[in-house]
C-alpha cells in the first residue's frame, strides 16, 4: 500500500516525504494555542481563549493526518526502523493529541486561564520535542 502510494505520486513528479507537508499546520495550531493562552493570562481577557480553542481543534483536526504521513514516510523512507528518536515521536505524537483533545475540553468547560496556559505550554513542549527528534532524524545530530 505505501509503495503504491508514493509510486503514483512519482508518476506526477512528486517524489518527496509526505509528512514535513503537514506539520506546519497542527504546529502552527499548537503555537497559537501558546500564545492565545499567553495573551489572555496576561491581559485577564478570555475572549483569547476562544481563539485558543479555535487553534486547538483546528490542531486537531490535522494531527491524525500528520501523524499518518508521518508513519506512511517512515515505512517507505525509513524502512520502519525503529530507532530513539521514531519512538519519542510515537511518545510525543500521543501526548499531543492527548493534550491537545483535553485542552479543548478544559476550554469548553470553562477552565481557568492559568490551567488552560499550562496545557498550552506543554502541548507547545510536545511540539518542540517532535520538531527537534524529526530533525535529528533527518539531518542527523
Amino acid at each position: 500500500m505505501t509503495n503504491f502510494i508514493y509510486s503514483t505520486l512519482e508518476t506526477i513528479g512528486f517524489a518527496h516525504p509526505l509528512h514535513p507537508a503537514l506539520t506546519h499546520i497542527p504546529m502552527g495550531m499548537v503555537i497559537g494555542c501558546f500564545f492565545f493562552g499567553l495573551t489572555a493570562f496576561f491581559t485577564k481577557n478570555k475572549t483569547y481563549l476562544r481563539t485558543a480553542l479555535h487553534c486547538s481543534v483546528v490542531g486537531l483536526l490535522f494531527i491524525l493526518p500528520t501523524i499518518i504521513a508521518g508513519v506512511l514516510d517512515w515505512q517507505y523512507f525509513y524502512s520502519s526502523t525503529l530507532s530513539f528518536f521514531i519512538i519519542l515521536k510515537f511518545i510525543l505524537a500521543t501526548a499531543l493529541t492527548v493534550l491537545l483533545a483535553y485542552s479543548a475540553w478544559v476550554n469548553l468547560n470553562g477552565g481557568s486561564t492559568k490551567q488552560l496556559l499550562i496545557l498550552y505550554t506543554l502541548c507547545l513542549a510536545c511540539a518542540g520535542g517532535l520538531g527537534f527528534s524529526g530533525g535529528e532524524l533527518v539531518y542527523g545530530g
